[in-house]
């Protein structure tokens, strides 16, 4: 398989997967409840609400209060399902998180949009770009990076039989969506392998696995074999996946709409580090906070679009 013979099926938000995924668990599991922080309309579950206004409960701008709420659910059995952006699920209650889910061990499943760059005009103050890493850290708590429509609702559905705290993160705009349809390709903590190549691996995840994959036809062009792998979770890492993958190419570019500092490249840096020093170059925001903008001029502006990748991929195979 090669990045050229990947096809988009069509352009759908990510944030839309997630509205039908829970609404198809919460048919099929009436444990599953929903609270949102007075976002239901952004967060695509007016079907959810609709059908099953009793598992439903609405906060309003009060998003710490909704963590505890949830864990407090999960003693009676229910899987809490907390939805807000993905700035207000973690860094304004970052401390509850901490202390009522991970710690106390909790089953709530942490659900959060409008993640990075992507979220555009609304700027700085909600492009959230320190997430992935603040989760991560957590003791026990698995995170989940989908990279379409597709995959996110399959993973929307999948963590509701995962036992234990899941971050999972996805996006606000319209994106290509290629994965399949059934989400039979989607398993947690198994990365997905998009294509084969032998002169470098290039791991990524959420949005920015569509932006490896055109990184990757380009590279394909030029005649250098290209290995995509969808990371799309995070935590716990495939790392066999992982080293197989680098044990054959001998370097890697990670890609991530995330600070490198903390994020997706750092996981795959620590497993090289320990296993199999290889050279590595990160594409993802360099220290620094977003800013308002349209999204895909966000991403060139940030050096997180397509030729940076080719970019890095080219710089990394000459280090090697």
């Amino acid at each position: 398989m090669k990045c050229s013979d990947i096809q988009v099926l069509n352009e759908k938000e990510t944030r839309a997967g997630f509205g039908e995924g829970i609404y198809e668990i919460g048919k099929e599991n009436e444990n599953v409840v929903v609270l949102t922080a007075d976002l239901a309309g952004s967060m695509k579950i007016a079907p959810f609400i609709k059908d099953f206004p009793e598992r439903f409960v609405q906060v309003g701008i009060a998003e710490a209060n909704m963590i505890g709420i949830a864990a407090g659910m999960t003693i009676g059995g229910k899987i809490p399902y907390t939805t807000t952006f993905a700035n207000f699920s973690t860094g304004r209650v970052y401390d509850q998180i901490r202390q009522s889910v991970a710690y106390s061990g909790k089953n709530v499943k942490i659900c959060a949009s409008h993640a990075g760059l992507t979220l555009g005009e609304d700027g700085a103050t909600h492009q959230i770009l320190e997430d992935i890493g603040m989760m991560k850290m957590l003791p026990g708590m698995t995170v989940i990076v989908p990279c379409d429509f597709n995959q996110t609702k399959a993973a929307t559905k999948a963590i509701a039989a995962y036992q234990g705290p899941v971050y999972l993160r996805f996006g606000r705009p319209k994106w290509p969506n290629f994965t399949a349809e059934d989400g039979s390709d989607f398993v947690i903590g198994k990365a997905q392998q998009l294509s084969e190549g032998s002169d470098v691996s290039i791991f990524a995840c959420g949005h920015m696995v569509w932006k490896a994959i055109e990184a990757g036809r380009i590279l394909e062009e030029k005649g250098i074999s290209v290995e995509v792998i969808n990371i799309h979770t995070i935590k716990p890492l495939d790392i066999e996946a992982v080293l197989k993958s680098i044990t054959k190419t001998k370097c890697a570019v990670t890609v991530e709409e995330h600070n490198v500092i903390g994020g997706l490249g750092d996981a795959i840096a620590q497993v090289a580090a320990k296993n199999l020093p290889i050279p590595i170059e990160y594409i993802g925001t360099k220290d620094t906070f977003g800013e308002s903008g349209k999204p895909l001029e966000l991403l060139i502006k940030y050096g997180l679009d397509t030729p940076f990748i080719v970019e890095a991929a080219e710089k990394v195979i000459g280090r090697k």
